[in-house]
């Protein structure tokens, strides 16, 4: 069963918010079971079970593949040429339709069952939108779990950690405007490219022992070698587990841009992506699912998630399940041994309770 889901699901890849096959494939499996299936936003997916409880929990799984050409070579690869699940999300859908099928069996639960498929969690993130609809709140939903293949982790294992997992993440471009002249006269000059240079160089000194990671990545400068830059472009990134780290430095680099103006006479505008927040897991909950089923201890990660917009409305839990030694993500190449499917929905099944 779970097997014919992920692959169903992989050979028809769709990337953001274009994932209407998708969200077919997903009705089609849900409409024959005692739930209530819906579309919160445009192809998204949840299916209610009210099992006439006062609260309710919800899973999460995204729905979007990547822009990949998959290489893979297996029998049911990508038939969208130029796309593939090379993420995983394939993956997670199925355990969400087989716990659907576990819930159709359920006379009685502790809490109503919400199921969340969400499009666009790799591009510009469904959870918000989904979340803006009051969906949460009107179905009473008080607990939150979401899960993600990993690569690295001992096929079969799921791990979590308390508190910040996953980080905060802002996209960064420093634009620096100077005045550019013939590098005979660079004193009449005003030089982008020196100013970027000091920026990178400070910005990371007063980030370098703090709990973030601040790096460029990509500068581009000037017109022709021989002439002062008059216009620099950094691109970066910021990403912290904490709010008050995150808004810090965010104002310290508000603080070095006016500095470096002063010094350089270029002028420095600084734009920032919203992002997604930190990944956070609630103490209490994973305490509680620690008594439900073996989850081993993980280290926080750089990466980002946009499940945290989950938890910014009701108290969740995000796990890693383990895929062994295989191809990183995003791998054009990237697969899994299938049983470890089952293992993802043993944990959902343990966390819904009697």
């Amino acid at each position: 069963m779970l097997t014919e889901y992920r692959r169903a699901l992989h050979r028809i890849p769709e990337t953001d918010w274009q994932v209407a096959q998708t969200a077919a494939y997903l009705k089609s499996v849900l409409s024959g079971l005692p739930c209530e299936v819906f579309s919160p936003v445009e192809n998204a997916v949840c299916a209610y079970f009210d099992f006439g409880s006062s609260e309710t929990v919800a899973f999460r799984s995204d729905m979007d593949g990547l822009t990949v050409s998959e290489q893979t070579g297996l029998p049911f690869a990508s038939e969208h040429p130029g796309k593939m699940h090379a993420c995983g999300h394939d993956g997670h859908m199925a355990i969400l339709l087989g716990l659907a099928q576990e819930l159709a069996k359920k006379k009685t639960a502790q809490r109503n069952v919400l199921l969340i498929f969400e499009p666009a969690e790799e591009t510009t993130g469904g959870a918000k939108a989904i979340c803006e609809t009051g969906l949460l709140e009107k179905y009473y939903v008080n607990r939150v779990y979401g899960l993600h293949l990993w690569p690295g982790l001992k096929k079969g294992t799921v791990a979590s950690c308390e508190g910040g997992m996953m980080a905060r993440s802002c996209e960064l471009t420093v634009t620096f405007t100077g005045k550019s002249t013939h590098l005979a006269r660079w004193r009449e000059g005003d030089d982008a490219l020196l100013a970027a240079v000091n920026f990178v160089m400070s910005a990371y000194a007063f980030s370098d022992g703090l709990p973030c990671l601040l790096r460029f990545g990509k500068m581009d400068s000037g017109e022709v070698r021989n002439s002062v830059s008059g216009r620099s472009v950094l691109e970066g990134s910021l990403r912290c587990f904490e709010d008050t780290v995150y808004e810090q430095l965010r104002r310290k680099l508000s603080e070095l841009a006016e500095t470096i103006e002063k010094r350089s006479g270029c002028k420095v505008e600084i734009s920032c992506s919203e992002g997604y927040p930190p990944v956070t897991n609630d103490a209490a909950l994973l305490s509680e699912a620690k008594t439900r089923f073996p989850i081993a201890e993980t280290e926080p990660t750089y990466i980002t998630e946009d499940f945290s917009v989950y938890q910014r409305h009701v108290p969740g839990v995000f796990f890693l399940l383990g895929t062994g030694d295989t191809e990183p993500l995003h791998s054009p190449h990237f697969d899994f041994d299938e049983s470890v499917l089952q293992t993802g929905l043993s944990l959902f099944c343990a966390l819904i309770g009697r």
